[in-house]
């Protein structure tokens, strides 16, 4: 039955694909369900193409699940080929980077195949090892150094925005319960920061072995971004293997930082899932968990100072980072874009504050904080933050909205 529902999806979309033109698309398609490898290459390429003839939200969703369908021929007949004796891992690493990219650029119409896939190739590459591949000594060396980052704090202090820790704290309180929290910080809307709630994560002691991360992920691909920062104009984004991603953690310039930033990671790969769970200050005011993101980069990347519209409860799970905080209360003062695309970011750069086309900025007054490893930092709707990692750092955010407004909210 699964398999009928399966072809009738395939079939349906297959129709309407046809009814917007796309008569070399299906012809493609059809050759590479009979195993024409070239074929589906070519179906891909093809959706690939629409995906990028207009800007991401104009894009139908037909062609996003056209995109979708021939990831799935592709990496079916790359699996096929390693499991019949072709190039084996190469073969292996092929068909995941076809169906990490459906995932990615498809639409969701055939999620559930595109992951049940990865599953399968994933188990018959695991099946077939005999030996883990062991990690360069020297990067192991890197990474425990790269996680440790800058500890002394007057060497932090030279890297943060100036004034940064020399105005009011981010109150700090112990693993709290959800009632506390309710009461003492989400119904007034008040940002805090909670130690020793997430220690029982696997993830704490799992993620410091880059062995660990190699293995689970070393051969799928992901976004990231390249650059200084997500507001900049020379901003570049890149797919790339995460073994390749983990190799650029070393790189110390500014302008060629590689960031996996807001990405639903988790998603994607399931047994780095596995090792997290979901907060229950999570669940106050009838929260529904929107999105689980994951942050992960080297030393010096920066997220400039913007707000977003959800609760959000941010797990710092490896390394360590500085937020800055302003309430919503001072908004205009941050000087938010006027375009849409980034209405809800400042233009001002906190690292090199201009004073003179800023001029009500630099004396505001705000709360900050360090970020340790297992603290949570609860950050309510439309509080602006910037954000500076310290070190080579991991960590996850919880957007959540509520089925209510706090009382405390107008």
């Amino acid at each position: 039955m699964a398999a009928t529902g399966g072809e009738e999806k395939r079939a349906a979309l297959l129709r309407q694909i046809t009814e917007e033109g796309g008569f070399a698309f299906v012809a493609s398609a059809e050759k590479a369900a009979a195993g024409d490898v070239r074929a589906a290459e070519a179906a891909r390429e093809m959706a690939w193409e629409q995906l990028h003839s207009a800007p991401r939200d104009e894009v139908g969703a037909a062609w996003r699940n056209a995109y979708a369908l021939a990831c799935l021929h592709v990496a079916a007949l790359r699996a096929g080929s390693a499991a019949g004796g072709g190039a084996g891992d190469d073969d292996r690493r092929a068909a995941l980077r076809a169906l990490d990219m459906g995932l990615i650029m498809g639409g969701g119409l055939l999620r559930a195949e595109l992951e049940d896939a990865i599953a399968r190739v994933v188990a018959d590459r695991r099946g077939g090892e005999t030996e883990a591949e062991a990690v360069d000594g020297g990067n192991v060396e890197k990474w425990k150094e790269g996680i440790a980052g800058d500890r002394d704090l007057a060497d932090v202090l030279k890297l943060l925005p100036v004034k940064s820790l020399s105005c009011k704290k981010i109150e700090r309180r112990s693993c709290i319960s959800l009632e506390a929290f309710i009461r003492d910080y989400f119904i007034c809307e008040s940002p805090v920061i909670l130690s020793g709630c997430i220690d029982h994560w696997p993830a704490r002691t799992k993620w410091k072995d880059i062995s660990y991360l190699e293995r689970i992920a070393g051969d799928r691909t992901i976004p990231v971004q390249v650059g200084k920062n997500y507001a900049c104009t020379e901003l570049k984004q890149e797919l790339v293997m995460f073994s390749q991603f983990l190799e650029r953690m070393w790189s110390s310039d500014s302008t060629d930082l590689t960031y996996l930033a807001q990405h639903p990671l988790f998603d994607q790969i399931k047994d780095l899932r596995e090792d997290i769970t979901v907060p229950e200050y999570c669940c106050a005011g009838g929260g529904e968990l929107r999105s689980l993101n994951a942050w992960f980069g080297p030393h010096g990347t920066v997220t400039p100072l913007h707000h977003d519209p959800h609760h959000n409860l941010f797990a710092q799970v490896l390394g360590r980072k500085y937020f800055r905080l302003y309430p919503p209360s001072v908004s205009v003062d941050l000087y938010p874009h006027t375009e849409t695309t980034l209405s809800n970011t400042s233009q001002v750069d906190l690292d090199n504050i201009d004073e003179k086309e800023f001029p009500k900025t630099a004396d505001l007054e705000f709360m900050d904080g360090i970020l340790e490893e297992g603290d949570l930092l609860y950050i309510p709707p439309n509080w602006w933050h910037y954000v500076r990692s310290l070190s080579i750092s991991f960590s996850v955010s919880f957007w959540w909205r509520t089925s209510h407004l706090p009382s405390g909210s107008s």
